[in-house]
């Protein structure tokens, strides 16, 4: 296989070690590379949920009849990922079940690395065992996973050729380097992966380029069609030639100081990024509300962010258990607290409204649910995000479909056609969920030319559409059916 990797080269970035720089001008949505996993796993918690192969999720897959852990959408699939899953499903019997997702993936870098060794491809840019590890700068707690980890390990592959020293350096690399892979609506993650190219891009806080999973077309017969995991790299602006390439290790949605403190942790490095230099917005983040130029006292703050933690907790506990109801409640208690402090960028405010409008479009209160996703739009929107951010682009399709299925075709149409534009540079035409917003996008163009020719008949045939009656069903339950 031979990578497209013309668009790029490596460099020396000072500090940052190694990075990749533009060899020519990048438009914003131009692809600057794809490429496939090296190995990839899905995760424990949704072995039989998710395909191993295509990492999309299925009803009803089909298992593995040696291993009976590894699971695939059909033979199509596992015939894809055989070359993949032939060792581990041996070693999986013989071992008599499957271990942790960090040993499965360090097992299948392995034994890529065996059969091609670290480069399998001539556009690969640098090997894997060439990966920074930083084992050396563990902390306590994640040396003693490792260790575990490493146990596990040779309990699986007993007779390995590789020494403990190598083996703890390939686990390394996977905690540092590891790719969250999603599902194909990428509304879910399902897996990790590492991808080599990818791991030479370094972290801003505020980046020129995004990273998306590519699932290509899982439904050709021959499998070589398979896209195996690829990922893109996709510029979100104009990018000049020579200029360093950048992606967000962290969500951007947090103050520099935590950011900060999770790029040390995770990753090893102090980010020294503009946004963090300078604190960039974080005094959005943390906004108080100002009323006749008037604000509340930072004791009244101090109280209500220390109330808005408590009760993202609860929150996140009822949610786990299925309580829905308890969390619409703890949530209404939450904002009503919130409202006369909390400007509308809060960080706690948004994570408060994200969570009310999904639960509340889950139980199907639309109007309520519309409220809290348009406000939580509207704190996206005052400069928190890129412009061209795929968070962005995703909480305003949520927050446009919510509206759609209120009743409230102008406002949810408009922000689809928001969204659509957002991950058309972010995720690029050919994305599942780009195409999904695609159809959205002529079914509510076409509910709102119905709209403005006479809202009552509009309203009338949804109000039927809803409690499903056929004959207006036939016209407008197709397009409602399309959930976010």
């Amino acid at each position: 296989m031979t990578l497209d990797m013309d668009n790029v080269e490596v460099f020396d970035a000072g500090e940052k070690g190694r990075g990749l720089r533009t060899t020519k001008d990048l438009c914003a949505g131009e692809v600057v590379f794809a490429e496939p996993s090296f190995a990839a796993v899905v995760f424990d918690s949704l072995s039989q949920q998710v395909c191993h192969s295509c990492f999309r999720r299925q009803a009803n897959l089909h298992r593995c009849a040696q291993c009976k852990f590894a699971h695939y959408c059909d033979r199509t699939c596992q015939t894809a990922c055989w070359d993949e899953h032939k060792q581990e499903c041996a070693a999986i019997k013989k071992y008599e079940k499957a271990p942790n997702e960090n040993v499965r993936l360090t097992a299948r870098v392995l034994w890529r690395i065996q059969k091609d060794t670290g480069i399998v491809s001539d556009g690969q840019l640098t090997s894997v065992d060439q990966l920074e590890d930083h084992v050396a700068d563990m902390l306590a707690e994640d040396f003693k996973e490792l260790k575990i980890d490493m146990q596990n390990f040779l309990d699986y592959c007993p007779k390995t050729r590789h020494g403990k020293e190598y083996i703890s350096h390939i686990f390394g690399i996977i905690k540092c380097n590891g790719f969250t892979l999603s599902d194909q609506r990428g509304l879910q993650a399902v897996g990790v992966g590492l991808f080599p190219n990818l791991c030479l891009v370094n972290h801003d806080c505020w980046p020129n380029c995004t990273v998306i999973l590519n699932h290509g077309n899982q439904s050709t017969l021959n499998a070589a069609y398979h896209s195996k995991r690829r990922i893109e790299l996709r510029a979100l602006s104009k990018i000049a030639e020579n200029e360093e390439l950048t992606v967000g290790y962290v969500d951007f949605l947090n103050v520099s100081t935590d950011r900060q403190r999770a790029l040390k942790h995770q990753y090893h490095f102090d980010c020294t990024c503009k946004s963090c230099s300078e604190h960039l917005k974080d005094d959005l983040k943390m906004a108080a509300k100002e009323t006749d130029g008037n604000k509340p006292s930072d004791q009244l703050v101090k109280e209500v962010q220390e109330f808005s933690l408590e009760c993202l907790a609860k929150v996140e506990a009822a949610r786990t258990a299925g309580d829905f109801h308890e969390v619409v409640k703890l949530c209404r208690e939450c904002l009503d607290k919130q409202k006369p402090v909390f400007g509308k960028t809060h960080l706690y405010h948004l994570r408060m409204l994200s969570t009310a409008s999904e639960v509340l479009s889950y139980l199907q209160f639309f109007s309520e649910a519309a409220e809290y996703a348009g406000r939580l739009v509207e704190g996206y929107i005052r400069k928190l995000y890129h412009p061209n951010n795929a968070h962005l682009g995703m909480a305003t399709m949520r927050a446009g479909v919510t509206h759609w299925h209120a009743g409230l075709i102008k406002v949810g149409h408009e922000m689809i056609c928001k969204a659509y534009a957002i991950l058309m540079v972010t995720h690029g035409p050919n994305h599942p969920i780009t195409k999904d917003l695609e159809s959205m996008r002529m079914q509510t163009e076409m509910e709102l030319r119905m709209f403005k020719q006479n809202e009552h008949v509009y309203h009338s045939m949804r109000e039927a559409a809803l409690q499903n009656k056929p004959m207006i069903h036939r016209r407008l339950g197709k397009g409602k059916g399309v959930s976010a």
